[in-house]
């Protein structure tokens, strides 16, 4: 029934392929005897002609290509075209050998067969292509589809590789476009003065003042696949000086290995500056992982909490609990997994992880067979003014949800850990590196899976540096930063949640995963980044001031320790260790101790036995941490 529906809908297209094909066959018959068809072959042409043109027309419905919109055909569809034209010559060919003698009239001519092959995929292929030159020439002569010339901005490609090559086709046929590209700029010197989907190299980035200038450029492009970091600096510096804005294409990577289309330009974002290839990790393992199992994600509202519920969702679980004690929170991700996965099974239950009481009802009712623990206390500063507050909730409530799960049979349990908890100098990064402790812990004395996940610093998360230096600049500055040498490891929400899915489906228990995230970033460069991404100049119309360095934040982060022998997984970009140990005390027995201080709120006591518990940790000077560099407030004059 949907292909009568489709034959159709298409019937005007379908006349016109049969037309195409009957008039394919008689021309070969016609030059296969030079245009005087003798009588006697006259009555085997009319015999052969309706079963060859039905084979044909079965082939190319088959082939699907009555899916293909006429106007966008072409060199990506050409390739359906080229099988039906085999698949339609193919039982011709059998048929003629096939037949016996008595049948000979049936039999059509070799030179026929090959004529009318390479006539039928020229004639059917044809019609499309040239149902798009004439819809495309429409749409550059027809005033109510595009922009008049007048009303287009002029732009610079940067960039004129396969990326650019997809951009300019991209920005050319779409039918609303905006731009109007007057040209490519590439450094390569074999590109020059060439030209790409009609458009010319014009220069190298050198040129880009004289350019920008002659042409009357709005903004420019970016159209480079592999952009590294110092790419991208020395771009933005080049239009900050002349000045022009400066925007991209969304998601290269994606669009040049098929997975998106190039819909919209944007502006450059901090994303674009990494220096690296976004990590994309391995799809299939994850799948087989996740499908039909109930998972659990703690702190499901927050930033990486929600796009690991995203991530979750697209791998096909039976049933996905959404546990998060902030209620609005809650609600947006509840509201928009329940829109985009209707199929799927959501269970919202707002929850305080810290309540054994209502976690241990929680696992008693839905039994999860994956616990992702993404619920924490993150904010350095916050919890060195927070001690019991970071303990109970980072500490105690991971032991407790460690334990219900090694009690309630669960498969794998992952723990979302931190680059501070390496060495740790602040309380947070203490009680993540006891979290991680838990984990090997309960590794050794239970049947069920745990791991852990080391991130660095995730851009766009809730608290993280970029939000604030956005917020900053909104409001007209200044842009804060603590100090001038301070550097940071970055990665995206998506690398982060697709880290934790493939730990948790690829460990074997007591590991921790550390994603390599490239070189870490200088934390005063991000800032000036920022601030001349939104068309500002720092210094000149945002100021940038240092604050010092707050109590239990350092100058560089770290991804292991002296004793944990990192070595590469099978994905090159993930390495896996084992969870260096504590030889001082019982860890049991630690947790024990403070939880009882906890409800004391003795924070000098909690510091005391962090310190213990964690040998290379240095909460010691946490608290007197007074030689700065560069004291508070003093400007920056660089």
């Amino acid at each position: 029934m949907r292909g009568l529906k489709l034959l159709w809908t298409k019937r005007y297209h379908v006349l016109i392929d049969l037309a195409s094909l009957t008039a394919a066959f008689t021309i070969s018959y016609l030059l296969r005897f030079d245009f005087a068809i003798p009588a006697r072959e006259v009555s085997a042409y009319l015999r052969q002609l309706p079963y060859v043109v039905t084979l044909q027309f079965v082939a190319l419905l088959l082939s699907g290509i009555y899916n293909f919109l006429w106007r966008y055909t072409g060199l990506r569809e050409a390739r359906s075209f080229v099988t039906a034209t085999l698949y339609s010559s193919l039982p011709v060919l059998v048929l003629r050998g096939l037949l016996p003698d008595s049948l000979k009239f049936w039999r059509v001519p070799l030179s026929v067969i090959f004529a009318d092959a390479v006539l039928v995929f020229l004639v059917v292929l044809g019609a499309r292509v040239l149902r798009r030159v004439f819809y495309e020439r429409s749409l550059r002569l027809h005033p109510s589809h595009v922009r008049t010339d007048s009303a287009r901005k002029p732009v610079l490609l940067i960039g004129a590789g396969r990326a650019g090559r997809w951009a300019a086709g991209e920005i050319q046929n779409g039918p609303f476009s905006e731009l109007d590209i007057r040209g490519f700029v590439d450094d390569h010197s074999e590109k020059q003065d060439s030209v790409i989907e009609g458009v010319r190299v014009l220069g190298t980035s050198s040129d880009l003042p004289r350019l920008v200038r002659e042409l009357d450029i709005d903004h420019v492009i970016i159209t480079i696949a592999r952009a590294s970091r110092s790419d991208f600096q020395r771009i933005l510096g080049i239009c900050e000086a002349i000045p022009v804005r400066v925007r991209v294409i969304p998601n290269l990577w994606e669009v040049l290995h098929g997975k998106l289309k190039i819909s919209r330009i944007r502006d450059v974002q901090i994303e674009d500056l990494l220096g690296r290839e976004p990590v994309c990790l391995e799809r299939m393992e994850t799948e087989h992982f996740i499908a039909g199992k109930v998972v659990m994600v703690t702190g499901a509202g927050g930033s990486i909490g929600s796009e690991l519920v995203r991530q979750v969702a697209r791998h096909n679980p039976r049933q996905l609990l959404l546990v998060e004690r902030a209620e609005f929170a809650l609600f947006q991700i509840d509201q928009e997994v329940r829109k985009n996965w209707e199929q799927l099974e959501v269970v919202t239950l707002v929850a305080d992880v810290g309540s054994e009481k209502r976690m241990r009802q929680i696992f008693r009712t839905y039994r999860p067979q994956v616990v992702i623990h993404a619920a924490a206390h993150k904010h350095v500063p916050m919890m060195e003014e927070n001690v019991a507050e970071a303990v109970m909730n980072n500490v105690l409530a991971t032991y407790s949800l460690a334990q219900l799960s090694a009690r309630h049979g669960v498969e794998a349990f992952v723990l979302i850990s931190t680059d501070k908890a390496v060495n740790p100098t602040s309380v947070m990064g203490a009680t993540k590196r006891i979290a991680e402790l838990v984990v090997q812990h309960f590794d050794q004395h239970s049947a069920t899976r745990y791991v852990a996940v080391r991130f660095g610093n995730v851009i766009g998360s809730t608290g993280s540096v970029i939000p604030i230096f956005q917020e900053q600049i909104r409001n007209g500055g200044p842009v804060t930063v603590t100090h001038p040498e301070m550097t940071r490891y970055f990665m995206t929400i998506p690398e982060a949640a697709q880290l934790v899915l493939e730990a948790a489906a690829m460990g074997q228990g007591g590991e921790i995963f550390v994603l390599d995230m490239g070189e870490p970033v200088r934390i005063l460069d991000l800032a000036k980044e920022v601030i001349t991404l939104t068309g500002l100049k720092p210094m000149e119309d945002i100021e940038i001031i240092f604050t010092g360095m707050r109590p239990g934040e350092k100058l560089f982060e770290e991804l292991q320790l002296s004793e944990e022998l990192m070595s590469k997984t099978r994905h090159p970009r993930i390495f896996i260790g084992k969870i260096a140990g504590t030889l001082n005390g019982e860890l049991t027995e630690a947790i024990r101790r403070l939880a009882a201080i906890c409800d004391l709120g003795e924070e000098d006591e909690i510091r005391r036995i962090l310190s213990e518990l964690i040998r290379e940790s240095q909460l010691a000077g946490c608290k007197t941490i007074t030689s700065l560099e560069v004291s508070r407030g003093v400007q920056l004059n660089q």
